[in-house]
């Protein structure tokens, strides 16, 4: 390096040593001016060039610092504009310094949204707070944040953000003061948020799918609680898990006991059923017999279910009691029974209204023809008694038709207050004329008992064919028939069994020690015609009349029997109530329809109307006996036609009701518009309340029972014709 260079150097290093320097020197040319050397400038000359050389290696290391510092600048500049992060460097006043891309496609997406020259710009106002007081912590303790910060983009878009701060500190020169800058960068959390509240609202509904859930398990348990039907659910082993309080009750078991057993403890067939779980999923094994916790059997109908799932398969079992189900088959097939024998005496008794006008006509007819006979022939004549047979004959006949239609009438029988005592006493006369010496009748009348309301004929007619059927039990061997009354409420399962009302009744039962009933025939003895006599022996209306007569009554018969063992029947009579029952029901029906004629003695004309020919010819023939003029007619048209003819000249009008196309009832309203003082009589062999009250309101003063005797036939018409009661 030549002196002037060195000379440079010194002036730029240390300007005022350049010029102490200079000055020494201008002393050294000075001296060397004169000739006079001196070693102090050799010294001095040294000592420069080896400050020069520390200049030069310091030279080396600054340039060394100086590419170093450049390198990281430039390190700091590529981190900083690559990174994927939105980076900003804000000076201590606000304002963005330096910002890298992603920075500015966050908080400027396009041109012409506003340029990022102040951070604070975007902070929404309710966090603006909260981003001053992280700038102010950053400032003291070089570092802070605030986390989900609202980031205003546009006025319609906004950023949610994480905003971090680091303090940098930066110095111009060593005399200047350090300024502060801070490195801001905001970490968008918006899919973070989106999936923060995703998760959340998942959060949200997984709890709402568990309270759903547990209420489902819940609803669930109440329902097996509450099931009418036994539940029963076992594991993959067999065992049970699951016993609701309907399994409890219905094996009389409780469940801590049950669970962890196995099925076949209460159910021994339906654990052999359980194969078909790998068929399919639910099965109806039917009915089968359970045992309880005390080895009682009982009658259920079972089916299964089967459900698979990861920890194995679950059965469930439910067992249904069949026990009502029995007892209500039961009580329907009695109660078919019962109508069963309803419809069956409803059609006899609709059959014996049927056949009861022909069959008493050919009955009447039969019955006048042989008095007439017999009126004919002498005393001493052999006819006598073959009429006599005859009429004997026909008058059973007449007597069954009555016991037919006595079974068949749906009408109320004219009820007084009757003691049944002396109904009991009177049976015991009838009785006693015919009682076998083998036989032993023991009557037990109790007075203490009310009266009842009943037809004391009837009552004595049912009382009657129970004794005598009790009687012919014996079948000629030795026996005894006891007959007892008593007061009683019966119980519901019998009102319910014989159709009672819960009222008191006296009862009227028969005991014999006969050979009882066998069931088979227990269950048809109250059918009409129904008998087990030989033939001859009997007609099998005896005990379907006894069913008609309680029946009629409001009533009911019961029976008990078994074979070796007797039979026992029992007759429910409604008790009177009050004293004041015991004032008939009805007059009558005679009493109450005769009145008073003008017309006295033989040789009146009377008009006999009926489609039976044969009748018609053998009350023509009675009548004309006994001095009567008879003009009789089959056709009742041809009848009122006659009427009409000569009104005044008939006396009396006696008609059948039943007669087809134009019965009595329509005749007799007829003849009144034309002589409506004519007497007039109705005959009938099946007289309901509806035909007693239709002859009343048409104005018939007399009703007669077909088939009649030939004397009540006449006495009828005499008293009609004289006006007699």
């Amino acid at each position: 390096m030549t002196e002037p260079d060195l000379s440079y150097l010194m002036r730029r290093l240390d300007p005022a040593a350049a010029q102490r320097e200079s000055d020494r020197g201008g002393q050294i040319e000075r001296r060397d001016a004169v000739g006079r050397p001196s070693g102090a400038s050799s010294d001095l000359i040294s000592e420069l060039r080896n400050y020069q050389r520390e200049l030069e290696t310091q030279n080396k290391v600054l340039r060394y610092s100086q590419a170093a510092a450049e390198r990281a600048s430039e390190r700091f500049e590529a981190l900083f504009s690559s990174v994927p992060l939105s980076l900003m460097v804000v000076g201590d006043d606000g304002c963005v310094v330096q910002a890298n891309s992603m920075a500015h496609r966050m908080f400027r997406p396009s041109e012409a949204d506003r340029p990022l020259h102040a951070l604070m710009a975007f902070v929404d106002e309710a966090h603006a707070p909260r981003v001053q007081h992280a700038f102010s912590l950053a400032s003291s303790q070089g570092h802070a944040e605030a986390t989900e910060v609202v980031f205003r983009i546009e006025p319609k878009r906004q950023i949610t953000g994480d905003l971090h701060i680091a303090r940098i500190e930066t110095q111009q020169s060593h005399e200047s003061p350090a300024l502060f800058q801070y490195l801001c960068a905001v970490v968008d959390q918006g899919p973070l948020l989106a999936e923060r509240r995703a998760l959340q609202q998942s959060g949200w509904a997984l709890q709402q799918r568990n309270e759903q859930i547990y209420a489902s398990e819940k609803r669930l348990e109440a329902i097996i609680n509450s099931a009418l039907d036994a539940i029963i659910c076992l594991d993959s082993n067999q065992h049970i898990t699951v016993f609701n309080p309907t399994a409890a009750a219905l094996f009389q078991c409780p469940a801590s006991d049950a669970i962890g057993s196995t099925l076949d403890r209460f159910l021994p067939l339906a654990s052999d059923a359980l194969v078909f779980a790998q068929l399919t999923t639910q099965a109806m094994l039917g009915e089968m017999t359970a045992r309880t916790a005390s080895g009682r059997e009982l009658a259920v109908e079972v089916s299964v279910s089967f459900e698979r799932h990861a920890e194995g398969e679950t059965t469930t079992v439910f067992a249904r009691d069949l026990t009502a189900k029995k007892r209500a088959e039961e009580r329907r097939g009695e109660l078919e029974h019962q109508l069963r024998e309803s419809h069956k005496m409803q059609a006899v008794g609709t059959m014996a209204g049927g056949i009861a006008h022909d069959f008493n006509n050919i009955l009447g007819a039969i019955l006048g023809n042989v008095d007439l006979a017999r009126a004919d022939c002498a005393a001493d004549s052999p006819a006598q008694e073959s009429l006599r047979e005859i009429a004997k004959a026909g008058k059973r006949a007449r007597d069954l038709v009555r016991q037919i239609l006595t079974f068949s009438r749906n009408d109320p029988p004219r009820r007084t207050s009757v003691q049944v005592a002396a109904v009991l006493h009177d049976t015991e006369r009838l009785l006693r004329v015919t009682l076998p010496p083998e036989v032993q009748l023991v009557m037990h009348p109790n007075p203490a008992v009310p009266h009842v309301l009943a037809d004391a004929t009837q009552v004595e007619q049912a009382v009657l064919n129970l004794c005598s059927n009790a009687i012919q039990a014996m079948n000629g061997g030795r026996g005894r028939v006891d007959v007892e009354t008593y007061f009683v409420t019966p119980d519901p399962r019998t009102c319910e069994r014989l159709g009672l009302t819960p009222d008191s009744y006296v009862t009227v039962s028969v005991n014999d020690t006969g050979p009882g009933i066998s069931p088979d025939i227990l269950v048809r003895i109250f059918e009409p015609f129904f008998t087990t006599k030989p033939v001859g022996q009997g007609t099998g209306l005896g005990l379907a009349v006894v069913h008609g007569v309680m029946r009629a009554h409001g009533g009911g018969v019961d029976v008990s029997s078994s074979p070796e063992t007797g039979s026992c029947f029992t007759l429910y009579f409604p008790a009177a109530p009050h004293a004041s029952d015991s004032a008939e029901f009805a007059p009558s029906a005679v009493s109450a329809l005769d009145s008073l004629v003008t017309t006295e003695g033989p040789g009146h004309h009377v008009m006999y109307v009926d489609d039976d020919e044969a009748l018609v010819y053998l009350v023509q023939r009675l009548l004309r006996r006994r001095g009567y003029q008879v003009s009789g007619f089959t056709d009742p048209r041809l009848a009122l036609q006659a009427v009409r003819e000569n009104p005044w000249n008939y006396h009396l009008l006696v008609t059948d009701y039943n007669m087809p196309g134009f019965s009595g009832l329509d005749l007799m309203r007829e003849v009144r518009k034309v002589h409506p003082s004519l007497p007039i009589a109705l005959a009938s062999g099946y007289v309901t309340p509806e035909i007693e009250q239709a002859a009343l309101d048409g104005g018939a003063r007399a009703l007669v029972y077909k088939p009649n005797d030939v004397e009540e036939l006449c006495a009828t018409v005499q008293r009609l014709v004289r006006g007699e009661r």
